[in-house]
């Protein structure tokens, strides 16, 4: 009988860790889709501009 209640009381808790898992990758795709759309925008704005160094290089 209590092995019972154990199993049920895991499974909802692997429910629960599923779901926060689920919310938590789907905001971080959220962030990188924000992310990449800035670096894009970014790039665009310093290639009509002209300006800026190679693509790869880091600024110090």
């Amino acid at each position: 009988m209590q092995t019972k209640a154990n199993e049920r009381n895991a499974e909802m808790r692997d429910a629960e860790l599923d779901e926060e898992l689920a919310g938590i990758l789907t905001a971080i795709s959220v962030v990188s889709k924000r992310l990449a759309k800035k670096l894009l925008a970014l790039q665009r704005q310093n290639e009509s501009t002209g300006g800026g160094g190679a693509p790869d290089e880091q600024d110090e």
